[in-house]
């Protein structure tokens, strides 16, 4: 009985809450709900000194309708400032002072916003980094103004740009974009597809350039020497890019990569070799019987030496003897399906600071991994040519692939400008 009694005691105070808490005509306000309202205080309102009185409604009301329409007319400056003449309206007068400003910046070009959900960036950017995609479609991805503005200076095709800001592009040589399309995107959509810890804010699409079609600087080429460097299984982009870079400062006539060696256009090559790709020829993908097409045929081929100091004195003992040389006396790698027990062809060792570049010269840089392949050291005793070796301290193993081929370019380098310089047939030398 006491607990249906309590019952209907609670029924009663919710049910009649509020006549409970009427005194006086009053009403008592819940301290527990609006504690908070009652501690705010409004805002002053300060008016001008010629009203000392709060304005009527009529006068509020029209307050309110200039405001709004203050707004208003700002609002719509803002959308028309920013909105994009190309992908907004392609018919945009061109009586708006910011449209025409910014036409007259570009040199006439016009660009494309990307809008919220395009992913056309995303899609290029992860294709192309696809060496599959590179070589079926013929499209290769570059990044940076510097190598941006190298491939346009060499002539290379571009189909696509997108940058980040209008600064960004007119960083650029605008009348070699006319046949490309631009598209504006966010930095923040670069710098999730970028490569790079420090996005420059403009990437590009280019057709994949064919070496023998592209303009190289005259001033580099005409400084130029018989020497060709041959790459064969170089698999780490940093190394290859490297090479390409040194190649370019020792002034080699091209570069050969054979079918072995990782793509040239990926985007670590690229930006380890920092513009080679467009300062001299560079042939990717070949086998051996082109390697030799592309050579002169008065050449000689030499090969650089993987040897330690220690397997170099075998090899000394094996020179000096009539024994054949074998797949793995020298430190050479060789692939699992040949016999480690192959006879190779008897290459003579020498040092690399003696005389080995007499005229047209190729020069064979290996791979660390797989080292020089059997056709290399072939092309070598069929042209006469001879293992080149870098002497390190004992306990060392054996120098980078890309700090070999630094050393043994500028030493050919250096030889062959003496060779011209005492003979005086600079201008005689014939290249292929």
């Amino acid at each position: 009985m006491a607990a249906f009694v309590r019952g209907m005691l609670w029924h009663i105070l919710v049910a009649e809450r509020s006549n409970i808490l009427k005194k006086s005509n009053d009403c008592i306000v819940d301290s527990k709900r609006y504690v908070r309202a009652l501690k705010r205080r409004p805002v002053k309102v300060l008016y001008p000194d010629s009203e000392t009185t709060s304005p009527t409604s009529k006068q509020r009301s029209d307050q309110i309708s200039t405001v709004n329409a203050i707004l208003k007319n700002e609002t719509t400056n803002k959308r028309v400032s920013s909105m994009s003449w190309s992908a907004r309206n392609g018919n945009a007068s061109t009586t708006s002072e910011h449209t025409t400003n910014l036409k007259d910046q570009l040199g006439g070009l016009k660009f494309e916003r990307a809008l919220p959900g395009d992913k056309r960036l995303a899609r290029v950017v992860s294709v192309a980094c696809s060496r599959t995609f590179r070589e079926h479609q013929g499209k290769i991805l570059l990044e940076g103004r510097r190598l941006i503005c190298d491939a346009l200076a060499a002539g290379a095709n571009p189909q696509m740009v997108f940058f980040s800001s209008v600064d960004r592009l007119c960083d650029l040589p605008l009348d070699k974009l006319k046949r490309a399309t631009l598209v504006k995107v966010k930095f923040e959509d670069i710098k999730i597809w970028s490569d790079l810890v420090a996005p420059q804010g403009v990437i590009a699409i280019f057709s994949r350039p064919d070496p023998s079609r592209l303009t190289f600087p005259q001033d580099q080429r005409g400084q130029s020497v018989p020497l060709s460097l041959i790459c064969d299984n170089v698999r780490d982009p940093g190394n290859l890019g490297t090479i390409l870079r040194c190649a370019v400062a020792a002034g080699c006539h091209n570069v050969l990569l054979t079918k072995g060696c990782v793509d040239a256009w990926e985007p670590k090559v690229l930006r380890a070799a920092m513009g080679a790709h467009f300062r001299l020829p560079i042939f990717p993908s070949l086998d051996w019987d082109d390697i030799q097409n592309q050579l002169p045929k008065l050449v000689t081929v030499h090969v650089a030496d993987n040897c330690s100091g220690s397997e170099r004195e075998v090899a000394e003992e094996a020179n000096q003897s009539n024994k054949p040389s074998k797949m793995g006396e020298y430190g050479w790698e060789y692939e699992s399906d040949f016999d480690s027990e192959l006879s190779l062809p008897r290459l003579e060792t020498k040092l690399y600071h003696e005389g080995w570049a007499q005229g047209n010269t190729g020069l064979v840089i290996g791979g660390e991994t797989h080292g020089l392949s059997l056709e290399a050291v072939q092309l070598a005793e069929k042209t006469a040519g001879q293992r080149l070796f870098i002497p390190v301290v004992p306990g060392v193993d054996s120098l980078n692939s890309a700090m070999a081929a630094s050393i043994l370019l500028f030493e050919g380098r250096r030889q062959l400008l003496n060779l011209m310089e005492t003979s005086g047939r600079k201008a005689k030398v014939q290249f292929p």
